[in-house]
């Protein structure tokens, strides 16, 4: 990789809440603390995502890590304002694609610089990043893929609006980073031709340094099984009490600690738990924003639930789940379902198991490391090994790399 990149612009989404960015946000944060340092000159477009209470975009340069200013004059976004604001769902919405096209578009043109490379999270942001290296002002142009699914909206025609811009988003930028191996073959299924494509370099989600630790054996809850992050039905949380009813009839001792928010989900599950009579072995600790405090409290236990469900054209089946990299990185081995495709890499290093996601299939899981000490330890080795390199500096430093940077 070169010493220094001159310049990089990122164009991305975010939720905005009471004036701040919120950790729902498109890889802010990572690319942030990253790519300001192997840069001179960043440029960051924050496009505020419906259900945001803002809707125009954000605009952050950097010289290196030092924040030059901020801006928010976007005249194509007041322009459309009326109909950004009449938008009341938090779905994706055509209106808030165009925003986002043309933010990029007039923000550049509008300053008149030139980029070495332009990263667009979303293919509408890709697609605007490929007309402007056509019009000279980026060299490298970046489609950056975090979350992709072939059967994604309804109607159809909306469905297939999206397969189409990520085929166009694929064939007309340089490299696209995708976040999960299972992205390109489902692409190449839904129609792209890979002849076509741009190469694919895979940039798998991470962690920083300081969540990469762990607890010693003596001071983890040998008991204590974890579930963190969003608590949707799709993600297995409701699984994951139903096994530990099936579980605790065998380890009586074993409790589940649940770290996610939103008020809905909260309600559901712990109805869920009153049903099941499991008010003492189920706690609820809420939403973490600061994810190496999540980290630390994560430690403190035996096993990592994923237990995503199998959901046909649900995106967890291509996309990299980040709660497992999650629990690896602090000792924990991990049970999952058969559908994260990371979830195969983690069996086959030895350092979780995949079930199928019904309660038994998942409680025999459980019970198989909680009740097998000797393979319990192996997991956990092969978790810490498997964990110890997995920063978002050796991420985005790789794949810079892959593209002569």
């Amino acid at each position: 990789m070169k010493e220094k990149i001159n310049s990089i612009l990122f164009a991305t989404f975010s939720v905005r809440t009471q004036g701040y960015r919120t950790s729902i946000n498109g890889m802010i944060e990572p690319i942030l603390g990253v790519l300001k340092k192997k840069t001179h000159n960043f440029t960051l477009i924050e496009q505020p995502h419906p259900g945001s209470d803002c809707v125009v975009p954000f605009a952050e340069v950097y010289r290196g890590t030092k924040s030059l200013k901020e801006t928010r004059f976007f005249l194509t976004s007041f322009i459309l304002y009326p109909f950004l604001k009449s938008v009341k769902s938090t779905q994706t919405s055509v209106i808030f694609k165009l925003r986002d096209f043309f933010s990029v578009l007039e923000f550049v043109l509008r300053s008149g610089k030139k980029y070495d490379i332009f990263i667009g999270l979303e293919a509408i942001n890709a697609l605007a990043g490929s007309i402007l290296k056509k019009l000279g002002y980026c060299t490298t142009v970046v489609y950056y893929v975090s979350d992709y699914s072939t059967n994604r909206y309804k109607p159809k025609w909306v469905n297939d609006l999206y397969l189409a811009l990520d085929r166009l988003a694929a064939t007309h930028s340089d490299y696209i980073w995708d976040v999960s191996l299972a992205m390109q073959p489902a692409r190449i299924k839904m129609g792209l031709n890979p002849n076509k494509s741009a190469p694919v370099i895979h940039v798998p989600n991470a962690l920083y340094p300081e969540q990469i630790d762990y607890l010693p054996l003596s001071e983890i809850d040998p008991h204590g099984l974890v579930f963190a992050g969003t608590l949707g039905p799709e993600n297995g949380p409701d699984l994951a009490i139903e096994a530990l009813k099936l579980v605790a009839q065998k380890l009586p001792k074993t409790t589940l600690h649940i770290y996610g928010g939103g008020q809905a989900d909260l309600e559901r599950l712990e109805a869920l738990t009153k049903k099941l009579k499991l008010e003492q072995k189920v706690i609820f600790h809420g939403f973490f924003t600061d994810q190496v405090k999540l980290s630390k409290e994560i430690r403190k236990y035996a096993l990592g639930l994923a237990p995503y469900k199998a959901i046909p054209g649900s995106p967890r089946w291509w996309a990299d789940a980040t709660k497992t990299r999650l629990y690896l990185a602090s000792g924990l081995p991990v049970i999952t379902t058969q559908v994260p495709p990371l979830g195969q890499e983690i069996e086959r290093d030895g350092a979780g198991i995949i079930a199928l996601d019904n309660p038994k299939d998942q409680a025999g899981a459980i019970l198989r490391l909680l009740k097998n000490k000797a393979l319990y330890k192996r997991m956990r080795a092969n978790a810490i090994k498997r964990a110890k390199n997995n920063t978002w500096e050796n991420t985005y430093s790789l794949a810079l790399k892959k593209m002569g940077f």
